[in-house]
């Protein structure tokens, strides 16, 4: 019922792109970008009003704000991204569920690292702004996982 109402409200929209663009990247595209804009607004929320200390204190490791924003934005934006993915974009991939999600964790922690680094060295040793440095950071890492998983984590496996 979602699903068939989200490709109603994606696929009015693709007719001006079709020239450009295959419908699954389309999808891929409106779906990945929907939830970096749901990631980037959680953070920058997290960031400015949720988290006012330089520090956080959590199970005795001392976390920077921006940080924690991120695992925040994270805890939200893995479990939409995913589902996105399995029935939206890539619901004709025959893969287990299993594995699917196995596959797009090990891309989710490997882009952890990435982001967690790039933020680091972006605002914490740059000394630029935060929130558009996720928002630059997310772009990058979007491009690299749309390929990561259209041959990877969804792939269709022939019979």
């Amino acid at each position: 019922m979602i699903r068939d109402f989200l490709f109603t409200i994606i696929d009015f929209f693709y007719p001006p792109f079709r020239k450009i663009i295959g419908l699954q990247t389309f999808r891929y595209a409106v779906c990945g970008g929907s939830n970096a804009a749901l990631n980037l607004l959680i953070f920058f929320l997290s960031y400015n009003f949720l988290f006012t200390d330089t520090v956080t204190y959590l199970l005795g490791f001392s976390i920077t704000r921006y940080i924690m924003a991120y695992l925040v934005a994270l805890s939200v934006s893995f479990p939409v991204g995913f589902c996105l993915n399995k029935f939206i974009v890539f619901q004709q991939s025959n893969l287990k569920a299993r594995t699917q999600l196995i596959r797009y964790a090990s891309l989710t922690v490997s882009n952890i690292f990435l982001d967690y680094f790039l933020l680091h060295l972006l605002v914490g040793y740059l000394g630029l702004w935060a929130t558009p440095s996720q928002a630059f950071i997310i772009v990058l890492l979007s491009l690299i996982s749309y390929f990561y998983q259209t041959y990877f984590s969804f792939k269709t496996e022939n019979p």
